[in-house]
């Protein structure tokens, strides 16, 4: 499982007073920064990096993120609302009482992020490395997570309804803790899920 907030020492603080609205951000770097109550609606961020920083009440709306790295970041009460990350590391990262809606994720590292209980209905997950993520409690009913590396990740107690699995690595789960009605898995997969249950596959 994912480890929780992780405690570093605040070395500088953005507020909204600060923040000159950039539209993008390119190669930048922060380091033990608290961002509280900041507006990145809409930013265009290009391989910037964040480390150890935390986030309170930040807008990422309909931002886009390309090859950024957060690392080991804490997000507090942030909106994530159409927002896009490709090729993004956000390792060791927490998120607490964050919104998603529409949330995209191409490609990149999320490993050990925890997500507990985070509402990702309607988000799209694809080609990211989830290992050891805590997305125990979460939401995804209709969603996207395809072609996941979910080894050893903790989904204990998520709702995966209706949610698009095809190519994701599902060996590691404890499917018979997790919802999975109506949710689409590919033929290896069907193979996968038969035998967690303890069922015999034979042709």
């Amino acid at each position: 499982m994912a480890n929780r907030r992780p405690t570093f020492p605040i070395e500088r603080t953005i507020g909204a007073a600060d923040w000159d609205d950039p539209l993008e951000l390119t190669g930048e770097s922060y380091r033990r920064v608290l961002f509280q109550d900041v507006d990145m609606t809409e930013l265009l961020d290009r391989g910037s990096s964040f480390e150890e920083c935390t986030f309170g009440n930040v807008r990422f709306n309909v931002s886009e993120h390309d090859d950024a790295q957060f690392l080991n970041c804490t997000f507090i009460g942030c909106s994530f609302f159409d927002a896009t990350f490709r090729g993004c590391k956000i390792t060791g990262s927490v998120f607490e009482g964050c919104t998603y809606g529409l949330l995209k994720v191409e490609g990149g590292d999320w490993s050990y992020v925890a997500l507990p209980g985070a509402d990702l209905r309607g988000s799209s997950i694809d080609g990211v490395r989830l290992r050891e993520a805590d997305l125990s409690g979460a939401r995804l009913e209709g969603a996207e997570l395809r072609r996941a590396d979910l080894s050893g990740a903790w989904l204990r107690g998520a709702d995966l309804t209706k949610c698009d699995l095809r190519g994701s690595d599902l060996s590691t789960l404890d499917l018979q803790q997790i919802t999975l009605k109506d949710a689409i898995i590919d033929p290896f997969q069907a193979t996968v899920v038969a035998a967690a249950l303890g069922l015999v596959v034979r042709e």
